[in-house]
């Protein structure tokens, strides 16, 4: 199990304003909305959610990055826990053809709006309850997923991912590691219902059964 950074400079890229996100206006309904994961999340306000979700192309860099780290190969099966639109997944087959993709999320709009691409790879389901056999994956990945799950969902969310993949897994979850990240993490997020330090997150890891690697994102 090792901390890896594969998408700092990706979230670094994307300026935030953290008081104007509490101050435009009601932000405990615009985190209700944001956690239906419906068309206001994906593609409606930057109030309540990432104001368009298009593909653009900026996944490559990680796809790579990833690709390179766990020397994926053509004929391997992989899992993406949290596909949302498939970006990643679609990029992971351009950088490594012929993989065997899957990905699963818990947003019906997403994987209706999903990269046509891979369209047929995905499936709605929660990470909680994985619909498939032990031991099913090459490797694992979940990004910006865990974080949005109760302690006891995430508990078995860990269990799960652990459970299907043979090989390889990354996770990655929001973290603060000082009180003015915590603040900015409490004013940017929407949908977070899990916010722990490094050290605490690890213990849960620990805890859960979890032994592949991870990374956090930081709002600086």
């Amino acid at each position: 199990m090792a901390h890896i950074d594969f998408l700092g400079p990706l979230h670094r890229s994307t300026p935030r304003d953290y008081l104007g996100r509490v101050l435009a206006g009601n932000k405990a309904e615009f985190a209700a909305l944001a956690k239906k994961f419906g068309v206001e999340y994906w593609d409606g306000s930057r109030n309540t959610g990432y104001g368009g979700y298009h593909y653009d192309g900026r996944w490559r860099p990680v796809a790579e990055a990833v690709a390179a780290h766990y020397r994926l190969r053509g004929g391997e099966r992989v899992l993406d826990v949290g596909c949302g639109k498939g970006y990643l997944l679609y990029e992971l087959s351009q950088v490594v053809p012929g993989l065997e993709l899957r990905g699963v999320d818990i947003s019906r709009y997403a994987l209706d709006h999903s990269k046509e691409e891979v369209q047929g790879a995905l499936e709605l389901a929660n990470a909680a309850e994985l619909p498939f056999p032990d031991r099913s994956f090459d490797f694992v990945v979940s990004l910006n997923t865990l974080h949005n799950l109760y302690l006891p969902d995430l508990y078995r969310a860990l269990g799960e991912i652990e459970r299907v993949g043979r090989r390889d897994k990354y996770i990655l979850m929001d973290s603060y590691r000082t009180e003015q990240e915590k603040v900015n993490l409490l004013y940017w997020q929407l949908t977070c219902e899990c916010f722990f330090t490094p050290a605490e997150w690890e213990f849960l890891f620990e805890q859960a059964g979890y032994g592949g690697d991870y990374g956090f994102i930081y709002f600086e």
